[in-house]
């Protein structure tokens, strides 16, 4: 994210001031995966949050000359983005389940044995389960920042909050997350410990 921001600036300035086609598809492709992650925060279904962020962008390069003088670009679209999502939930009041897919961050660096990858992927699952399971606010700014790298001040303009609630709410999810690492690793454990046990009597 902090490596893309000039990018991004640039590209702007191309797009908005010389009607530069070529710079609004780089703009697209550089941030819109992460648009989609973060319409999918309120929408719960990627199909919705593709059309949306697809919407969005497509108001920016129409309105392009009229947002000229917008300095932060990226938050300009995430609140756009959050402001249709919220306006899509208005519209259709069902709400859609779906799986959520694995991140690069659980690639592993090194081999591991079957029960160590196991135990890996449960703590992850729990991890995320946690972390869906946080008050909406909370997870979106979870995920917000410690996912996508963006700064407390940004997230607080976004989601049009103070930087000090962005620092609360980060606060309560690592406490919540903490406690559910700790847990995990005492199971694992003691699960380890009562397995050595049950070895050791047969031998």
């Amino acid at each position: 994210m902090k490596n893309s921001k000039i990018d991004i600036l640039k590209l702007w300035r191309h797009v908005s001031g010389e009607d530069d086609h070529e710079a609004f598809e780089s703009l697209f492709c550089l941030l819109n995966a992460g648009m989609i992650k973060f319409a999918m925060m309120y929408v719960h279904q990627k199909e919705s949050a593709e059309d949306i962020v697809s919407d969005v962008f497509a108001q920016c390069w129409v309105r392009r000359q009229a947002l000229k003088e917008v300095r932060n670009i990226n938050t300009y679209l995430f609140v756009a983005v959050k402001n249709h999502s919220l306006n899509h939930l208005k519209k259709y009041s069902t709400v859609h389940l779906v799986q959520m897919e694995e991140t690069e961050e659980l690639r592993l660096v090194k081999p591991q044995t079957p029960e160590e990858l196991l135990e890996k992927k449960e703590l992850f699952f729990k991890l995320e389960q946690a972390i869906e399971e946080l008050p909406q606010q909370c997870r979106i700014i979870f995920r917000l920042v410690k996912e996508e790298g963006i700064k407390y001040k940004e997230v607080a303009e976004i989601l049009d909050i103070s930087p000090r609630t962005v620092q609360t709410q980060i606060f309560r999810a690592m406490k919540k997350l903490s406690a559910v690492l700790a847990e995990q690793i005492l199971f694992s454990f003691v699960v380890s410990i009562f397995c050595g046990m049950v070895v050791h009597s047969v031998i």
